[in-house]
This record gives structure tokens, sequence and C-alpha cells, in this order.
């Protein structure tokens, strides 16, 4: 061993615990420990090889010919690491292990979320991420309105600091989007339904002009549905809905949120769970999901790619902190598993989110903006991924719920 790194794979000795003869060297995972602390990926691992172990043998035990017992073994291996995630996160029932459990499944499709939902830190004073890419510092979270946007003077950053082209991603769903959020135009036969509406110094730029920039009329609004009443999401709401009369639709607990602001949005359509949303030939479903706020709203909305059906699932709330109550924490939770097994079962296999970083979302749509006529659409991941990305931000509350009850 050098340089404080040590190999852990599957070499005879843990054959042997894996319950294999002899063993080919088929998973090798890096260690690294410092200062004689435990290092959660080791522990992670060890705790994965404990488990695997009681799989391999029920396996085995089921095996009608002993022959067939190696390509029996090797065939597993994708099930135990499939398995992995959640054998730390059910062995040690601490914020280290939910955080090493998340960040087991990490990939382009979900890192972000984990950023901003998962502790940075784990220690004495936990501590957050912040969300990349500027706005919230430069802009203020309850700026509204169109060209003017925030409060006053230098409240409203350069342009050049927080623009970015928007595009169509599906034959009826555009990105209309920020450096840092994204709000999304669904198309519909009788008019358009907004998802979220940036800060309010965006409206302009990236809500109007982005409509007419892809051959939309911003006058097509019919309906804004509003994730949850923070400024970078519902900044622009009172401008769009005073300028084109559109319907506003938001959990009860953020209307309470947004009333709170110095010029609020008109009170207007209180969102209910399951809500069917119909708009001429589409209809989309709001399921409220509080934890990031106490009115969140999520959501499933039909898509199609060159006239293919898909389904879109979006989470509406996603940053978590220190500062996240308990009873926010565990609806976060429940409601995550909720909206897993509800997307499960109506197939969503897209992911679309309302911070570019979720699921890195402007090199995505530059990849659809370049696609050729052959190749697949980058936001189709399948019905796993939307799995995982759910189980990620899931893992990552648990990490907080156990930091505040005292099990780091």
């Amino acid at each position: 061993m050098t340089s404080g790194h040590a190999q852990m794979g599957i070499d005879d000795g843990l054959s042997k615990r894996l319950g294999f003869k002899k063993g080919p060297n088929v998973i090798r995972a890096a260690v690294v420990k410092s200062g004689g602390g435990t290092d959660p990926v080791h522990e992670f691992w060890t705790r994965t090889i404990n488990r695997s172990r009681v799989l391999w043998r029920f396996i085995r035990m089921r095996k009608a010919k002993p022959t067939m017992q190696k390509n029996h073994k090797l065939s597993v291996l994708p099930t135990i690491l499939a398995l992995a995630p959640f054998a730390i996160a059910q062995s040690a029932d601490t914020g280290t292990a939910h955080k090493a459990a998340a960040t087991a499944l990490l990939n382009s499709n979900n890192t972000g979320a984990a950023h901003l939902a998962c502790p940075a830190t784990i220690g004495p004073v936990s501590t957050a991420n912040s969300p990349t890419g500027p706005g919230r510092a430069g802009g203020p979270p309850a700026g509204r309105g169109g060209r003017g946007g925030g409060r006053g003077r230098g409240a409203v950053p350069p342009k050049e600091d927080w623009f970015a082209e928007g595009g169509q991603v599906f034959d009826n769903l555009y990105m209309l989007t920020t450096k840092m959020n994204s709000a999304w135009a669904v198309t519909t036969s009788e008019g358009i339904i907004l998802l979220d509406t940036l800060f309010g110094y965006a409206a302009q730029d990236a809500i109007v002009d982005g409509l007419r920039k892809v051959g939309l009329n911003p006058a097509d609004i019919k309906y804004i549905v509003v994730s949850h009443a923070h400024g970078d999401h519902d900044g622009s709401v009172k401008f769009l809905q005073d300028t084109y009369k559109a319907h506003v639709i938001m959990g009860p607990k953020d209307w309470e949120l947004s009333g709170r602001e110095a010029d609020p949005p008109r009170h207007d359509i209180e969102a209910t769970d399951g809500q069917k949303l119909t708009l001429g030939d589409t209809t989309i479903t709001i399921y409220i999901t509080p934890g990031h706020t106490g009115g969140t709203l999520s959501f499933l909305v039909p898509v199609k790619d060159h006239g293919q059906a898909h389904l879109a699932m979006e989470w509406g709330g996603t940053a978590l902190s220190a500062a996240t109550s308990k009873e926010m924490l565990e609806s976060y939770i429940s409601n995550a598993k909720r909206l897993k097994d509800i997307s499960e079962g109506q197939g969503a296999d897209v992911i679309i989110g309302n911070h570019t970083e979720y699921n890195d979302a402007l090199n995505r749509l530059e990849r659809t903006k370049a696609r050729k006529e052959d190749e697949s659409n980058p936001w189709i991941v399948g019905k796993r991924e939307v799995e995982t990305y759910l189980t990620v931000v899931e893992e990552c509350a648990k990490s907080w719920l156990a930091i505040g009850e005292g099990r780091p």
C-alpha cells in the first residue's frame, strides 16, 4: 500500500466471502483512507459485499445444476451492483451512509440534483451547496416584472451573466431558460401551458422573446403552473398574468408564500393533488409534493418525439439544507417515493427540471439542437433513469434527516 490508498477487489479472499470457490478479479474499487478515520466508500463496499454474500448463497441453493454455478454467479453480478447503493443505506441509517448511497447512483442525468439536495459536508456543522450559475446572488429572489425585473437600479444582473438561448426539445415541449433556471412551454391544440416563469428580469428576453424565437405566440399562454413560490420560478408570474391574462395554478401553501411578496400575483387556482389539467389535446398531471416548500408541485407531462409518445417527469422542488424542518424532510422523502411509484406505473422515461444543473440541461439542449434525423433524443433517458433520479433525491433527504436526528 502506498500514498494512503488501498485497493479492494474480488480476489480470492473476497471471493470466499461471496461464496465463490475461485473468483476472477472482476470488481475493483479504490478505497481512500486518511488520518485513521473511517472512509464511507470503504464502508459502502464492505457492507455491500456482506449483504451480497447472502444473495449469492440464496442463488446457489436455487440452482439445480452444479456445473452451471460459475455462470450463474457471473450473470448475477449486475444485480449485485444494482443493489449496492441500497446496502449501505439499509445497514447504517446515517447521514454519511445515505449520501454515499446517493453518490453511488450519480450520472449526468442526476448529478446536479444531488448537488443541491445532498449535504455538501457532514460534520459538527453540516453544510449545503448553493445553486451554480448567476442569478440568485445577482438578481432579486423576489424580483417581479418584465424588462425592469427587480426592485430598483442595480437589482438586475447584466444580461450576459444570465441569458441563455432556449429551444425545442420535443414536438410539443420547449425549454425557455437562463443559465441557472428553466421554464417549459407545453404546446397544445388550444394554446400553451407554461411551467414556471424564471426570475422577473428574464420575463421579456427568456419567456416572451424566447417563445417568439421558436415560432410561438406568448399571447397563447392559457395556464401558468408554478412549481413553487421562489423568485427564480415565480418571478415573472405577475407580469405574464397581467399582460396575457393567463390562469395561474400554484400549491395552496405556496399561494400563501407568494402572498407575502411586495407585489404578489393575483390569487387564482389552487392546485389539488393528482389534478388533471387539460388544454386542447393535452393533459398534464399535477402532484403536490411538499418538502422544498410547503406547496411544491411536481408534474407528469406527455410529450412526443417525431410523433412517438413519451412521458416527462419533473420533480418540482429539490434543494435542501440544515434549515429544512424534520416535517418537510419526511414529506420530501415520502413524496419522492410516491412519485417514483407513480412514474414507474405511468411509464415516465424523460426527466425535465427547473434548474439547468439538475441533469446538465444546457448541454443536453445543445445536443438536441445538433441532433441528426437518425439520432435518439438526449432527453429520453428511460424508465430506470427516472427511478434513479428520484431515488437519489430521496437518499439525499434521508441524509439530512439522519443528520438532524444526530446520526451523521
